[in-house]
């Protein structure tokens, strides 16, 4: 009895989670390269000398979908689209490096170049600084390139490059912060291919109705465990009765 209590009850704790991730991935359906997040489950078994019991099932997020989300053009100069699998390095909070598919850059009054969630954008040398007065434009292959506005004839120069990371063949995982990392710590290997649009950002790839939907599948499977842990209370005090009366 008690074993199909917990299993129960630990398929409510997996439901939840799932309710959290889907909630999440609905929050951030409008949100520029968003991944939609993937909840993987996983059964828990205790072993013993006599019998191999699943008792407990895991629910954690470890994935995203990585396909492409759609592509709308702002005319901004500052806002990119990577195409492909290319990742855009960019600072955590810790200070390390991590990866986005978020492209709506812009410039800070001190010149440094961060996107959409305020994180500097990593070039070749670290985080890209802008001098004062520039005009900034970047390439297909992202490279920075600036001149300064007092002389607008003058060509451009290439100021640093933006770190187009290639993820394939590394196993990368997304945070809490919604960034991608490698597994185990490391950085992955800039994409010399990688190719980017500029005056256009990239969609998050959450699909509503999708995500309506598995709203309400961890919902009902939420409600027939919380009624097996109830029909196991049932049984066992038929059970107790029944010894009362012997």
């Amino acid at each position: 009895m008690d074993r199909l209590i917990w299993t129960a009850v630990s398929g409510m704790s997996a439901s939840m989670a799932q309710q959290r991730m889907t909630a999440n991935n609905m929050a951030n359906a409008q949100t520029i390269g968003f991944r939609a997040e993937i909840m993987q489950f996983t059964p828990v078994t205790v072993k013993g000398s006599q019998v191999e019991t699943r008792t407990l099932t895991e629910g954690e997020v470890r994935s995203a979908r990585m396909e492409a989300g759609s592509l709308i053009e702002t005319g901004r100069p500052l806002d990119i689209a990577l195409s492909g699998e290319a990742l855009l390095g960019v600072q955590a909070e810790d200070g390390g490096e991590a990866y986005t598919r978020r492209g709506d850059l812009a410039l800070l009054p001190s010149g440094l170049l961060v996107n959409g969630e305020g994180r500097p954008v990593l070039g070749e040398g670290g985080p890209i600084s802008v001098p004062p007065g520039s005009e900034l434009s970047i390439a297909p292959d992202g490279a920075v390139l600036v001149r300064d506005a007092a002389t607008p004839d003058a060509p451009l120069t290439q100021l640093d490059k933006l770190k187009l990371a290639s993820p394939a063949g590394s196993k990368i995982a997304k945070g809490l912060d919604g960034l991608f990392k490698v597994q185990g710590g490391g950085v992955l290997p800039t994409d010399p291919e990688a190719r980017l649009t500029s005056g256009s950002l990239e969609q998050s790839n959450v699909r509503t109705s999708e995500v309506l939907v598995q709203m309400i599948e961890a919902q009902r499977l939420y409600d027939m465990r919380t009624k097996l842990v109830a029909t196991a209370k049932e049984v066992d005090e038929g059970g107790t009765a029944l010894m009362r009366l012997s």
